[in-house]
């Protein structure tokens, strides 16, 4: 007979916590009050960012990285240094956070939503040339959950079309396609270092690039529009402060530190994760591709199949929390499906409006984004894969001890 399941009164799975996030220690407690009491807080008077930049770029494989206050900036900033302007067009996945399409709009640009890989959970390559317009001018591929998009194809797609591509590689930090490192493969890579990220400083964002000319752009726009060795009140293009400061800049060098041993152990631990799970019937991983040689687990995903799970996704997840695992359904909705897409609330953004596709957003269907939005897709956190082995069997348990009362499930 199968063991009660707590969210009928049965004893949960598992009672203690998973690894907190962040992780730190006397490293990051020193670096902060050596900034502190260096009286350089700022990008333009010390050496903690400026280095942080260097590092973080070798560690790419890029020739420059340039640190802004947050990824949704860094993102901005690439699509501006690119030239996109007011009626040009991006494509865009509608699975991902906000911002790799609102950076677009603040652009005055327009993004085209273009649909998953059902198996990838990243967009779909075969679905990208048929949404290019004489208008679309960039691909932004995101590295979901940290596996890296089909790069070879979409690169190639980009230079038969002369398409400018930034990888948003919020979840890919560390991440490889084919032994190269997220953020170096496309024009520009764009990272996010909010506190989620598997490198955090709290909020910050970086631009990697090989192009000496789109690093320069980049560097002016995000520090009002000065250039290079140009005067401090010289300001050459519209432009903004949008600076790293220096106690975000020393965070990160600590925490660049730890990045590589905590990517093996989630890395080891989302792959075993993925092959106890897939044996139970209507689960589904997502899909490790061969061209894959370092995945970045900000997320360890799967599908369920309800006809063969023999409950709701819904059902499942409620259950598999009551047994003590932190799990949810993800993004309920794709991005065109947003108040501000619905009611294209885009305040003085308005210039997507010159497009000839005059886009109305109530109109797009993404029909493998909407299977993970409301049937199939669920999230577990990149910290969990930071525990034990222990930890992962006590979430296969979980997932077993649900499926094996799915009878008793299906009456309540």
């Amino acid at each position: 007979m199968a063991e009660k399941l707590a969210i009928h009164g049965g004893k949960p799975v598992r009672s203690e916590p998973f690894p907190a996030w962040p992780v730190y220690g006397p490293e990051e407690e020193r670096k902060l009050v050596e900034v502190l009491r260096s009286g350089k807080w700022g990008k333009q008077d010390g050496q903690e960012v400026a280095t942080f930049e260097r590092r973080f770029a070798e560690y790419c494989g890029a020739r420059h990285g340039i640190a802004v206050n947050n990824g949704t900036i860094s993102l901005q900033i690439a699509l501006l240094a690119a030239g996109i302007k007011a009626g040009d067009e991006v494509i865009v996945p509608p699975y991902t956070f906000l911002a790799t399409a609102s950076a677009v709009l603040m652009c005055n640009a327009m993004p085209v939503f273009v649909d998953l890989d059902l198996d990838t959970w990243n967009i779909d390559p075969k679905r990208i040339e048929e949404a290019i317009t004489p208008r679309t001018r960039a691909i932004i591929p995101v590295h979901f959950g940290g596996l890296p998009a089909d790069m070879d194809a979409i690169m190639a797609i980009a230079r038969r079309h002369n398409l400018i591509v930034i990888e948003d590689a919020a979840h890919a930090h560390g991440a490889e396609y084919k032994g190269r490192r997220c953020g170096s493969i496309g024009h520009f890579g764009s990272f996010s270092f909010q506190s989620s990220k598997n490198l955090t400083c709290g909020e910050g964002g970086i631009i990697t690039t090989n192009d000496d000319e789109l690093a320069a752009q980049c560097r002016s726009i995000h520090n009002c529009g000065r250039v290079a060795g140009g005067p401090w009140y010289e300001h050459h293009v519209i432009a903004c402060n949008y600076r790293m400061n220096e106690f975000q800049g020393g965070l990160l060098n600590c925490q660049l530190d730890r990045l590589d041993d905590q990517i093996k152990t989630r890395e080891a631990n989302g792959d075993y994760l993925a092959e106890r799970v897939r044996r139970i019937p209507g689960i589904i991983p997502q899909v490790r591709t061969g061209e894959c040689t370092r995945h970045g687990y900000h997320l360890f995903l799967v599908r369920v199949d309800p006809a063969q799970l023999g409950m709701s996704r819904e059902t499942f997840v409620n259950a598999v929390k009551a047994e003590g695992i932190p799990i949810s359904p993800g993004y309920p909705f794709p991005l065109y499906r947003q108040p501000m897409f619905m009611n294209a609330a885009f305040g003085p953004y308005t210039g997507y409006q010159t497009s000839g596709r005059g886009m109305n957003y109530r109109e797009v269907r993404c029909p493998q984004t909407e299977t993970l939005c409301y049937e199939q897709g669920i999230f577990m956190v990149q910290q969990l894969l930071l525990g034990t082995r222990k930890d992962m069997d006590d979430i296969v348990a979980a997932f077993e001890k649900v499926y094996e009362n799915r009878a008793e499930l299906a009456k309540s």
